[in-house]
């Protein structure tokens, strides 16, 4: 590319060779509109299925789509965060390529990062009823925890469709994170911001990446990754199996001393469940910091790149 565009779509891209299809047919018009300069950012997280062959087709009729492929499965937001290190726009827009963020709103956040000199622009999801109810209450109680580490900086149901501007962009590939969570670390940043409501849709074809097991995954990671909160608990969780410990300690003595002592099993089992439990807990919380803090000595990349189509196209102009 001669030239660097001054808008970046990155869309990481994991079997999808049912939606994508659909995805490109909704998005190119809406950027060709815009009357800038622009490419779109197609990351390919190890896919299994007919995703990389049917990207590498969409290319040679679409120029402004580029192809990177990680060497293996990295994730999302590890796929996330190669389109970001690699894009060139002015402005980046990160969208999943399952049409539940609707590339409508694309010119709409351009438009207001613009007129209000905006770093950040937050897709809202403002109707989330295509969702399953146990989907939006698990959500809704993820947002709610995640306002309470971060503070209000976080706009509710904000998910990964933002927009950046290069001076965002460039702030969060500074960070030393390995296993970055946009969601948090988006906000966290500080810099001025808006945000753009949409209604979320039904996902356009396939089925969820995102499973229950995942969703857990994402909010232990957002918990730890970001906040010590959970050291603290373990700690009042500690002073309050003391608590409980010396009140039971002072009920023991004074039964005895009248002589209201008899032998049972209940109180004993009870005491040793509750303290075995806070242990186990507070050893668990323990050693989710201390693989985070091995992972960071590690300092293992958080993906690999296996190829890229912009480096095709700066060995064809170098001949």
């Amino acid at each position: 590319m001669s030239t660097a565009p001054q808008l970046s779509v990155v869309m990481p891209i994991y079997n999808e060779q049912e939606a994508l299809p659909r995805t490109v047919e909704r998005l190119r018009p809406i950027l060709d509109a815009l009357g800038v300069g622009y490419e779109v950012v197609g990351v390919d997280d190890g896919s299994t299925d007919a995703t990389p062959v049917l990207m590498q087709k969409i290319r040679q009729d679409w120029p402004e789509f580029r192809v990177i492929r990680l060497a293996r499965n990295s994730g999302h937001q590890a796929a996330l965060k190669a389109g970001l290190d690699r894009a060139h726009g002015d402005y980046v827009v990160s969208l999943d390529a399952d049409l539940q963020d609707p590339p409508e709103k694309i010119p709409e956040m351009l438009a207001l990062a613009r007129e209000q000199e905006l770093d950040i622009v937050y897709g809202v999801r403002g109707d989330r009823t295509s969702d399953s109810s146990f989907k939006r209450r698990s959500a809704g109680a993820y947002y709610w925890l995640m306002r309470k580490l971060v503070g209000k900086r976080m706009p509710s149901q904000a998910g990964d469709y933002r927009l950046l501007s290069r001076a965002a962009v460039d702030a969060l590939k500074a960070l030393p994170e390995h296993q970055p969570v946009y969601r948090l670390l988006v906000p966290w940043l500080g810099f001025p911001s808006g945000e753009v409501v949409y209604v979320r849709e039904e996902r356009v074809a396939g089925t969820t990446h995102y499973p229950l097991g995942k969703m857990v995954r994402l909010a232990l990671d957002s918990i730890v990754n970001f906040s010590a909160a959970p050291l603290r608990l373990a700690t009042w969780l500690g002073l309050l199996s003391f608590a409980v410990c010396l009140v039971m300690s002072v009920y023991t003595a004074v039964a005895f001393a009248v002589g209201a002592t008899v032998p049972g099993w209940s109180s004993l089992f009870m005491g040793m469940l509750f303290l075995g439990a806070v242990q186990l807990i507070c050893v668990g919380l323990l050693g989710e910091y201390t693989a985070r803090i091995y992972s960071a000595v590690q300092a293992r990349p958080a993906y690999f790149v296996g190829y890229d189509s912009v480096d095709d196209e700066r060995r064809d102009n170098s001949r």
